[in-house]
């Protein structure tokens, strides 16, 4: 609809026209080539961005460094999900996925090579697909999303293998622990399941919104006994509770992350950390604003969602930085880690506006590309 409006609009007023775009923008993903070059960024309109993080990155960049080096239309609705393989950018839109050669869009030759659609259960039904998921010991794709199940499709031969069955209203999320192998999913049932590949079952259901982080006894030193002024806890040394559930933000889980026997997620509930094996929340991340993304980096998490910042965190709970970024919400984050291009090694964040914000370093933000 957004194409045919723009094809309507007279000449004179293009450029009005897309400043209105640009300021009602929304970008829902991000993915990096397999290069580490580039990055793909896909909005609320349908469009795929493709910029270059080199160009943008040198010492020689100007302001039309930090525009796409192409600007191509992929679906007729938001695109909310992308994924990049060795070859493939993979897109997810409503109903469909596709998949374009990273090749042939570096040469601004933007031609479709396939599209894929799960089989759902009418032919009437076409849901969003929010969250793209690339399984590569398996050579599997799994997409989730409008339907409440998980689809897996096997990328050799573009056939769906089998769906997943479990969640009761529609999926937000998905997550790889890769040494099980299993898939973790999560969505607005509140519940985060996992799911092994192996035998295609669900094997653990975690239902956040249920659970809390109970106390353990914390000692002060004989001097900084309870009444003291650097006596920080409770009169009994003791933290209190803290519970995982939210009421009044919902049930939801809008993102998820695992790094082998832990998870964190958060969304309607708190942000918190989980250890698998007992299904045992550990820490509550002090923050009120739900997250829409989340990660593991190094020894941190990093989390995005409501508000300006990216979120670094302790594993404890500790609050270690809030960087600010250009836009007023977030709902990815990108770390390029690509071995092949260690000089475009950044993070980078987008939301609710054109702007896609790169971080050089995890302190400050460098500068921001835009649609």
């Amino acid at each position: 609809m957004e194409r045919a409006a723009q094809q309507a609009v007279p000449l004179g007023q293009m450029e009005v026209f897309q400043a209105l775009q640009r300021l009602h923008m929304t970008i829902f993903s991000q993915s990096v080539s397999p290069c580490g070059k580039f990055l793909a960024a896909g909005n609320n309109y349908g469009q795929i961005a493709i910029f270059s993080l080199s160009a943008a990155l040198s010492s020689e960049a100007k302001e039309e460094s930090k525009k796409p080096m192409v600007t191509f239309h992929a679906h007729d609705g938001p695109v909310y999900s992308m994924v990049s393989t060795d070859r493939h950018l993979l897109s997810a839109g409503d109903g469909e996925v596709k998949a374009w050669l990273w090749a042939e869009i570096l040469k601004k030759g933007c031609k479709e090579l396939w599209r894929r659609q799960p089989p759902y259960r009418t032919s009437l039904e076409v849901p969003e697909i929010n969250a793209l998921l690339l399984v590569p010991k398996e050579n599997l794709l799994i997409l989730a999303g409008g339907d409440c199940q998980l689809h897996a499709m096997d990328l050799e031969t573009g056939t769906f293998m089998w769906a997943l069955r479990g969640h009761t209203d529609y999926i937000h999320c998905l997550a790889l622990r890769e040494r099980s192998p299993e898939v973790l999913s999560g969505g607005e049932d509140g519940a985060v399941r996992l799911w092994d590949l192996r035998t295609a079952k669900e094997v653990q259901t975690v239902e956040v919104y249920k659970h809390e982080v109970r106390a353990h006894p914390t000692f002060c030193p004989p001097s900084f006994l309870p009444g003291h002024p650097r006596c920080l806890h409770l009169p009994l040394c003791s933290p209190p509770s803290q519970e995982c559930s939210r009421p009044h933000n919902g049930r939801w889980i809008g993102c998820l992350a695992t790094d082998s026997d832990w998870m964190v997620c958060g969304g309607g509930p708190a942000l918190t950390l989980w250890h698998l094996r007992s299904s045992t929340p550990t820490t509550v991340f002090p923050m009120r604003a739900p997250q829409k993304h989340v990660t593991f980096y190094q020894d941190l998490i990093l989390s995005a969602g409501q508000g300006r910042c990216v979120n670094q965190w302790q594993l404890s709970g500790e609050l270690k930085a809030q960087v600010p970024g250009s836009s007023p919400g977030l709902l990815s984050l990108s770390l390029n880690q690509q071995p092949a291009a260690p000089e475009c090694k950044v993070l980078t964040a987008a939301g609710n506006s054109c702007r896609v914000d790169v971080f050089t370093n995890l302190g400050y933000r460098a500068f921001s590309l835009s649609f």
